[in-house]
């Protein structure tokens, strides 16, 4: 078999995650201090497929090029491809079709974070030789999910978010194709929404007569498009840790498995883990509760946080009660006046939500 090359879908405008987004690519919002994306790449360096493209939009394409780099720091070397629009992510494969060419590749969507990586993933597709290999998971709801049905072990329709599911097995964000993608990916129409679904492709070759395995996922998978996927994938994630803590304890005790990492410093402060702080956080006077991640340069004071993820250099100060089940982007100051009278004053950008309870 020809050396498989790796494809990482990056381009997405992330709206379900605004205003987080407005300013910044949602692969890179982090899960456990560290960006979605990274997640994506390692995967591929662990399962050892060095030759990484990875599918960029214009508008948010720079940051992630300066965040990922050459690729040398994961092992891998990475070729950046712009998708001048988002037309789905059978567009993305004809796109990425001249860095791929006859290679067969692994796809991964740069916002989905995969449990226990795609080595197994690999090793069935290098195996048994398909045209195609996709992963699929049991969920609670299909109907919300491109949908698989099989007969025979061989996958033999594909349905986009179907109002009556036949089965309950989603597709996962991770695929294996060889070469005949591209000729099916170039065969079918936009859909409803003008897009090229990658579903209708793997169902033109399904059509053809070619081999399209299933791949049954048992640990968890999470697309972090949403708040509520963020926050399970960052506890999913913090699940896994080692704690370790190279920062500054000053009065302040660690429970469970924290890790504190180097120039942090906390002053008369608890944390209960799993939970992370980054490099030079400030925590004085406070509570950290399980499933936190704590960005570098944050400061936490008088005050009480929980199941969280706070983005570099955002600050929470002076909080009544305990702020849980929130995600602060970067340099996000949350405090209260202690003016009187006493009110709630805010300056807020556009698709923001806040919760007073």
């Amino acid at each position: 078999m020809q050396e498989l090359k790796g494809l990482i879908l990056s381009g997405g405008r992330g709206t379900r995650l605004r205003p987080i987004t407005h300013t910044s690519a949602k692969q890179l919002v982090p899960v456990a201090n560290k960006p979605v994306l990274f997640y994506a790449i390692e995967a591929m360096a662990q399962a050892g497929i060095d030759d990484v493209g990875v599918i960029i939009a214009p508008e948010t394409g720079d940051e992630i090029r300066a965040a990922a780099g050459d690729g040398s720091k994961f092992g891998v070397k990475l070729t950046y491809i712009v998708q001048d629009d988002p037309l789905g992510l059978a567009h993305a494969v004809l796109t990425a079709e001249p860095f791929l060419g006859q290679s067969p590749f692994v796809m991964y969507l740069g916002d989905n974070l995969l449990q226990g990586g795609i080595e197994d993933l690999l090793a069935a597709f290098q195996e048994h030789g398909p045209d195609a290999l996709i992963l699929l998971t049991p969920v609670p709801d299909p109907q919300n999910y491109g949908v698989a049905e099989l007969s025979d072990g061989a996958v033999v329709k594909l349905v986009e978010k179907p109002a009556q599911p036949a089965t309950d097995l989603a597709l996962v964000g991770v695929y294996m194709f060889t070469a005949a993608v591209h000729a099916a990916a170039r065969a079918i129409k936009p859909s409803a929404r003008g897009e090229l679904e990658i579903t209708d492709a793997i169902q033109h070759l399904v059509d053809r007569g070619l081999r399209v395995e299933p791949h049954i996922v048992r640990g968890w998978w999470k697309d972090t498009g949403r708040l509520e996927d963020m926050l399970a994938a960052n506890q999913l994630v913090l699940d896994t840790i080692v704690g370790h803590v190279e920062g500054e304890l000053i009065d302040s005790q660690v429970d469970g498995r924290v890790v504190i990492e180097q120039g942090a410093r906390l002053e008369r402060s608890a944390v209960r883990g799993p939970a992370i702080i980054g490099a030079g956080a400030r925590l004085i006077n406070c509570y950290v509760g399980p499933y936190t991640a704590v960005g570098e340069g944050c400061t936490i004071e008088n005050a009480e946080v929980e199941h969280s993820i706070l983005l570099a250099g955002a600050t929470v100060r002076d909080l009544d009660g305990r702020m849980e089940a929130s995600l602060l982007g970067r340099n996000v100051k949350i405090g209260r006046d202690h003016r009187q009278p006493r009110a709630y004053r805010f300056l807020v950008g556009d698709n923001s939500e806040i919760g007073i309870l």
